[in-house]
Formats: structure tokens, sequence, C-alpha cells
């Protein structure tokens, strides 16, 4: 007993003598870089550490990273490189280690998912044909990115995650509560319009005062942005009309957070995702139509509201005022000028049918996923922003026919979850199910499947839903 303890003081000793020498070296090297490099170690090993032995640790780093740290400022594609994909590599890895774990599920769900990411792959031959090897290999780089999210659906549903319906609530809570503060930022941002670490899509608005950059926030685009708020108001919109223990996050955190997603909502300028809402709105109160409590949706709807106005008329007075004539407008002026309200897309869409027309083969096989921004191959360089048509032209009928057959499978299993006796399942399946019907719609007007850094979370609370019966 002893000389056991004995043994064990001489490793504590050796160890602390240890990280005194480390340190010694780190104080006396010279240069912070190096400093920085000296010390990363320390941070890396115990996270790798914790990484290793948890199924699920890498997840919780992914969203982190994804949702709250802007690319970083190197040039490399459209944006600098994102840390993010450094946590996808780790459960790539993870998922490996733990291939005795997997139970995988082919179900028409999946199926459509692995589906629709092969007929990305296969249109990369088209892409090194017609638009060059540089250009394809940028194509590849997306179908990865998309996979990310194809892995993180299966890895959460089918593999070695185990979450319970307490371990699931907490995840939830943890992204509304990563969205709510990436919505912060976005309006902290759009006041005093930093610096963009990164390439960003230019997108501005026009006001008396001057031009400011669109809410964007940490991300490429402001559509993702408002995408991303759009996803988690509809969620509070669900749990509104659950029991007050069944509901994720208390009501005063979706009361705060839910104003900071909306005031970002507007201030990125997406009217797309406005529609998004409202039609995931419109569906919410026909799946709740037996039992809507008319008061206090009233009520709810009523302090979001308002907090979200007075948020942004009080910080942003001349823009509040912009963005509620920009949303009146297209109503009042679409049926005159259409292509203006729609900020060009019609002009985009006729570019990419007139191709069709003229060159009717390439719908089969397409030109080449993710090529058409970056190609000049059917004319001009384009922007679909239309997912269908997008990848029509792409991908050919097979991607076309893809998409379309994967949110008939995730409106179905949403659906079917929605009904499920699980509490978690019912709560996610209700909310995928909105929010996907939304989706299909807002697909009309954006590229939604290339929002690689918030697609996963959506598919996170897909496979929380269809996960197996407790």
């Amino acid at each position: 007993m002893i000389a056991s303890t004995n043994a064990w003081n001489r490793r504590q000793v050796l160890a602390g003598v240890g990280l005194g020498v480390y340190a010694s070296a780190v104080a006396l090297t010279p240069g912070m870089a190096a400093k920085v490099i000296l010390c990363a170690p320390i941070l890396l090993v115990p996270l790798s550490w914790s990484l290793l032995t948890s199924p699920t640790a890498w997840l919780g780093l992914f969203f982190g990273c994804a949702l709250l740290t802007p690319p970083l400022p190197f040039s490399l594609g459209d944006s600098g490189p994102h840390v993010a994909l450094l946590a996808a590599c780790a459960g790539l890895f993870i998922g490996l280690l733990r291939l005795r774990e997997w139970r995988l599920r082919l179900d028409a769900l999946s199926l459509s998912l692995i589906g629709l990411w092969m007929a990305f792959a296969f249109s990369l031959s088209m892409a090194a044909i017609y638009s060059g090897l540089s250009i394809a290999a940028g194509s590849f780089a997306r179908v990865l990115l998309f996979g990310i999210s194809v892995y993180v659906f299966l890895y959460v549903r089918d593999g070695p995650t185990r979450l319970t319906p307490r371990q699931s609530l907490g995840a939830i809570r943890w992204l509304f509560l990563a969205a709510a503060l990436s919505a912060l930022f976005a309006c902290v941002d759009f006041y005093f319009q930093f610096p963009t670490p990164a390439g960003y899509e230019q997108q501005f608005v026009w006001l008396e005062s001057g031009v400011y950059r669109r809410a964007q926030g940490l991300f490429y685009e402001a559509s993702t942005l408002g995408n991303l708020c759009a996803f988690f108001l509809e969620m509070i919109a669900v749990a509104l009309f659950r029991p007050k223990q069944g509901q994720p996050v208390p009501r005063t955190a979706m009361l705060v957070g839910g104003t900071a997603l909306a005031a970002a909502l507007v201030l990125s300028y997406s009217r797309a995702s406005l529609v998004n809402v409202a039609v995931a709105l419109v569906v919410l109160l026909w799946l709740n139509r037996r039992r809507v409590h008319w008061q206090r949706l009233t009520a709810w709807t009523t302090v979001f509201s308002a907090g979200a106005a007075g948020l942004l008329a009080a910080a942003f007075p001349v823009f509040a005022r912009a963005a509620w004539l920009r949303v009146s407008a297209a109503f009042e002026y679409f049926s005159e000028s259409p292509n203006a309200v729609l900020s060009g897309r019609i002009t985009s869409w006729q570019t990419l049918l007139s191709f069709l027309a003229s060159h009717p083969w390439h719908a089969l096989l397409g030109v080449g996923y993710k090529t058409l921004p970056y190609s000049d191959f059917i004319g001009a360089k384009a922007v679909g922003d239309n997912t269908y048509l997008t990848l029509l032209v792409e991908t050919g009928l097979v991607g076309l026919l893809g998409v379309l057959a994967l949110n008939a499978a995730i409106l179905a299993a949403a659906y079917e979850a929605s009904r499920s006796r699980d509490s978690v399942r019912s709560f996610c399946g209700t909310w995928m199910f909105c929010f996907w019907t939304g989706q299909c719609v807002q697909m009309l007007s954006a590229d939604l499947l290339t929002y690689w850094r918030i697609l996963p979370v959506y598919f996170f609370v897909l496979a929380l839903a269809t996960r197996r019966e407790a």
C-alpha cells in the first residue's frame, strides 16, 4: 500500500515538474504566434480525449462552431475555410471508430437522402466535361459539404448516438441558445457594420442615411441567417401549443431569444424567409385546428411582435420603416413588375429555361452540380435562385426527382412522428413538418440545400423525430 502511494506521489511530482518546464518554455519563447502554437496541445489533448470518449461531443462542437464562429480570414472558395469542418472530420473519424454500433435503417427517408447525394456526386463528371477540372473540384467540395448534413442525420438516427428524451431536449435548448446568440450578434453587426472577416456576399440596403450591409451575422449571406431565424421562430410557435412541461425551452428564454431572432430575420431583408414562417404558421394552425386557444395565441403573437418591433424601432428606426415599405411594395407592385420585386430572379429563370429549350438533352444528366455560378458553359454565369430549376439544369431529371422525393419523404416521416405518443418525437416531428413545408415553398426562390452550416441543424432535429421508439 505504501509502495503504491509512493509511486503515485512520484507520478504527481513528475507531472508537476513537466508542466512547470513546459510553462517555462512557453514563457521564454519569443513571439506571440509561437506561444500560441506551443499552448495548443494543452487545449487539444483534453478536447481530443472528450471527443473520443463521447459519441455526441463532436456534434456539440460542430454546431457551436457552425452557428457561432465566422469563416477564417483566408481566401478559399466563395468564403474562407471554416473551423466547423474540422469538427465534421472528427465526427467522421469517430463514426468509423464506432462502426460496430451503427444500426442503419434503409427506409424512404435515408434512401432519398443518400440517393440525392449520389445524384450530386454523379453530376461531377458532367462538371469536369463541360466546365473543366478546376470548377469540377469546387463542385466536388460542395458535394462533400452537403454530405455533412446526410452524415449528421444518419449518425444521430442510426449511428452510435443514443440520446434519451432528456438529452434530446437538452440538445434542442443548446441549439436554440446558439441560434439566438448568432441572431443577436447579427443585430449588433448590422448596427455597427463590423468589417467582414472573410468573403461575404455583397448584399446591401440603400437608406436615406447611407448604404448598409444587410444583416448576415456570421454567415456568408443574409438569406442563410434569415432561414435559421425562421426555423427557430417556428420552434417557438410549435412549443406554445404544447403543455408547459413539454416545452424544450423556458418561456422567458423563448421570449428573449425569439425577439432577437425576429429582429435578425427582419434585418436580413429575407422576404422568402418571412414567407417560410407564414406558411409554417398556417400549417401549424391547421394541425392544431381542433384545440387552438386563440386568446393565448393572440397574446403570445402580440408579445413577440411588439418586442421585435420595439427593438427594431428603437435601434434601427430608418431601416424598420424601409423594411416595412419593401414588404408592402412587394404586394402592391408584384403584378406590375414581378422581376423587380423578385430581385431579378425571373430574368435568371428565363436564362436557364431558354438554355434547356435550346439544349433539351442537358435536362437528362445536367451540366454539373454547382457549376452555374462559376462557369459560362450555358452562355453566361447564372445564379438560379430556385432549388428545383437549378437542380434540373445542373443534375438533370435525376437530381430534380431526387429533391422532390426527399421533400416528400421528410414531410411523410415528420407528419408520422408528429402523431407519436413520444413527446420529444411528436414535438420534433411537428416542428419539422411545419418548417419543411415552408422550405418546399422557399425553395422556389433560393437554393436552400447549399446552406451547409445550418442544414445539419435541421437534419439533426429530423433525426430526433424519426429515431426508433424507446
